[in-house]
């Protein structure tokens, strides 16, 4: 197993790490938005983020004073993908 796999799994090993992904699986969102949905400080919610970031599974991009989050599916996939056939899986498409 490659170290980004690695590091990609122990990114989803946490229930905030996972909902943060839900929250940005359909739009890019600024960490101010993505702390409204959590009992916790901005501080905490950005350290989540950059272990998301750290592992590739999100981007951000600073705009003024505010920092947008983005989460690549692809690179998800891709680890997944290897993983997978480690294992003799596969993947199937929806």
């Amino acid at each position: 197993m490659n170290d980004q796999c690695c590091q990609i799994f122990h990114a989803l090993g946490d229930k905030t790490r996972l909902k943060i992904l839900e929250l940005l699986k359909e739009k890019e969102i600024c960490v101010t938005d993505i702390c409204t949905h959590f009992d916790m400080t901005q501080p905490s919610i950005s350290h989540h983020l950059d272990i998301l970031k750290r592992a590739g599974l999100v981007s951000s991009e600073k705009r003024g004073r505010e920092v947008y989050y983005t989460f690549k599916k692809d690179i998800l996939v891709e680890c997944c993908g290897k993983q997978f056939s480690v294992f003799d899986l596969a993947l199937k498409p929806k």
